[in-house]
């Protein structure tokens, strides 16, 4: 089990306490530790760093669970000879200013402070779960291992070209995983690299082993999230092989801000797993992990807070912590000044509906729709006054440039419904639904609906835009297809750059983007030459119009030797000749684009 914890610099420190997650640390906007009781819900301790103005708290872990020595000594009890209470005692707490502050929570004071390990700000802590030690992760790209008997450097090396985001250690203490953009896993005995993996296109935030089993059954696996990635990236150490790409991957709403889960002891084990996204959504997830898997699986169940005001408003969630117990979950959100803790237990309760009531329909997040629930005893009967709204009207509602008397009306569906009828006109490949939706031009609206388009609808997504952008030339004009080839392009850039980490984990990606790589391939091909047509063409007009320049001042030169007659006719001659040879010349030019 492993309590997840959030490296992020924008997102402030919030952990759990592990085993019995009996405490709640968090480090809030004032400088301030403070550990909040879990089961009794109050402020347990409160702890000022000296330095709190000056070296930022950025990342916060709870150190193993070890027996309390401190305190006033009793004779036990036979009954209690054999039970010896493991207690959650020390903190790590790495700054920006690069030392790391070592708080006991037994003590209640300071256990100690480590420097001069590192050069640039501490992006992440992990601790050994056996001998004592302290491993740190660095923007100056080293990785530190601490002896906290000493509170000195034991040993340091170079990890990476780029900064070290996330540390995690095997659950036997051998192997260390790092990353920044790629992720290595390092044998602490030789400290030398053991395996090197791809990685994500982003900063890797969080790292975790999510089996116990050595490497050399290839039953090892690790999950890691990233920076501005909806997915959680599953990845397998082989002993006979070394493919680096991840072999599952979790679908999520918004980046991975706190994990934790459950490991698997045996492949007749899942594991379990609880993600807290920087939208304030909780995803939880079950899987077996037993090869790889080509569909982006999931969540089983997903978490919203909201208050209880008339209106529901979403309140973040701060950190989720699993428990023993499978049908319980450990949740804390609002305010890091004052979080709110409260444990749930799975269960299925009858919703209590009246007037004021509002349902939430399953889907996008955002989304509503006024749902009409039954009340009483009655039976559902058939209504045939009720008419649902037609796809003309749909696509009326989400004209945002409709006008009615002079006055722009507010539309009644909110943005997300873009991602919405996306995801209706890719599922029944309705042309009418697609066209009005690719017809939008603003590109603030486009990247808003590629990022609420969900994991499964992005394949179909690209499928859809290549047949687009290959439509025939000679069955639309040069403007339209120009124009059509611009908005296709704003939208794919959107979807390249929103999912490229889910398109690059697919297995059989050559296969389904190979059509549109081809296109790009033969249109990068193609340019050149369009270049070239376009000086020539650039030399041959820059010539037409000087020598119809000089035409036009030999004519007014011996114009009072002719009669008005004569002198209109061969005026108009240049001019329809160079129509003619513009003509010919923008012929050209279009036959060459659709060869």
């Amino acid at each position: 089990m492993a309590d997840g914890g959030c490296n992020s610099s924008l997102r402030l420190p919030c952990v759990f306490s592990p085993k019995s997650r009996q405490y709640l640390a968090s480090f809030a906007q004032d400088g301030r530790l403070r550990i909040w009781n879990t089961d009794s819900k109050i402020l347990h301790q409160e702890y000022v760093p000296s330095a709190h103005l000056s070296a930022t708290c950025t990342c916060i872990v709870w150190g193993p669970c070890r027996i309390a020595k401190e305190g006033p000594r009793r004779k036990k009890r036979k009954s209690e000879a054999g039970h010896v209470e493991d207690l959650a005692d020390l903190l790590a707490l790495g700054t920006v200013a690069g030392s790391i502050i070592i708080y006991s929570a037994v003590k209640g004071a300071l256990h100690c402070t480590l420097d001069g390990g590192h050069n640039g700000g501490v992006n992440c802590v992990e601790w050994h779960p056996e001998d004592g030690l302290l491993y740190s992760g660095s923007d100056d790209s080293y990785i530190v291992e601490w002896d906290l008997q000493t509170s000195k450097t034991r040993c340091k090396w170079k990890a990476d070209r780029a900064s070290v985001t996330s540390l995690c250690v095997s659950p036997d203490g051998k192997l260390l995983l790092s990353a920044g953009q790629t992720i290595k896993m390092w044998d602490l005995k030789t400290k030398e690299v053991y395996r090197k993996f791809t990685g994500h296109s982003t900063a890797v935030t969080n790292l975790r082993f999510a089996t116990t089993r050595p490497p050399d059954s290839n039953g090892l696996y690790f999950l890691s999230g990233a920076a501005h990635d909806r997915l959680i990236s599953v990845w397998q150490v082989q002993k006979d092989s070394n493919d680096k790409n991840s072999v599952v991957s979790f679908t999520l709403t918004d980046d991975p801000q706190h994990i934790d889960l459950f490991t698997s002891n045996s492949k007749e084990e899942a594991v379990r797993l609880a993600v807290v996204c920087k939208d304030g959504q909780l995803h939880l997830f079950e899987h077996f992990l037993n090869g790889p898997c080509r569909k982006p699986l999931s969540p089983s169940c997903t978490v919203q807070m909201s208050g209880l005001e008339d209106i529901p408003v979403p309140v973040p969630l701060l950190a989720a912590a699993l428990t023993a117990d499978t049908r319980s979950l450990l949740l804390a959100y609002g305010s890091y000044l004052q979080p709110v803790m409260e444990r749930l237990v799975s269960g299925v309760k009858t919703p209590v509906v009246n007037v004021k009531s509002k349902v939430i329909v399953p889907g996008l997040p955002g989304h509503q729709a006024p749902v009409k629930a039954a009340l009483g005893s009655e039976k559902r009967k058939k209504c045939t006054d009720t008419k649902e709204m037609s796809i003309e009207e749909r696509l009326g509602e989400i004209n945002l440039s409709l006008e009615k008397g002079g006055v722009k009306e507010t539309p009644s569906l909110q943005t997300d419904n873009f991602a919405v009828l996306l995801v209706q006109g890719l599922e029944s490949k309705d042309a009418n639904i697609l066209n009005n939706v690719f017809q939008t031009r603003k590109d603030n609206l486009i990247k808003k609906t590629v990022s609420r388009l969900p994991i499964p609808a992005v394949l179909p997504l690209v499928e859809e835009l290549t047949k687009r952008m290959q439509g025939h030339p000679y069955t639309f004009s040069f403007s339209h297809l120009y124009y059509r080839a611009v908005l296709m392009v704003r939208w794919l850039k959107a979807v390249l750059m929103q999912h490229t980490s889910y398109l690059s984990s697919l297995p059989d990606l050559v296969s389904q983007l190979g059509v549109l790589y081809h296109m790009i391939e033969s249109r990068v091909k193609m340019f050149h030459k369009l270049t070239k047509l376009h000086g020539k063409l650039y030399l041959l007009m820059t010539q037409v119009r000087l020598g119809t320049s000089c035409f036009h001042c030999t004519v007014n030169s011996s114009a009072t030797t002719k009669n008005s007659t004569r002198e209109t006719r061969s005026r108009e001659k240049p001019k329809l000749c160079l129509n003619n040879h513009t003509n010919v010349v923008y012929i050209t030019y279009l036959m060459s684009i659709y060869s």
